[in-house]
């Protein structure tokens, strides 16, 4: 199975019913570092019921952002 399917595998998840297969889907994504998730972590983020969904999914995506994103630091490392 593709990366691409398996995050959407478990960004699909996210809407289960059973708190813990949310919490393992947000576990997941953050592993797969799977940017395409942000948009749809900050949103469970701000709406899930239940309080340790939404903490993870904020953590989640504070991971998944600084993993993604280039500090001016690394830039200037890797034209040396």
């Amino acid at each position: 199975m593709s990366q691409q399917r398996v995050i959407e595998y478990h960004i699909a998840r996210l809407k289960d019913k059973q708190v813990k297969n949310r919490l393992d889907a947000i576990e997941q994504l953050a592993l797969l570092n799977a940017e395409e998730a942000l948009p749809i972590l900050q949103e469970v983020y701000e709406k899930d019921q239940d309080e340790d969904v939404r903490k993870k999914a904020q953590q989640a995506g504070r991971s998944i952002y600084l993993n993604t994103r280039k500090t001016p630091t690394d830039e200037q490392q890797s034209t040396v």
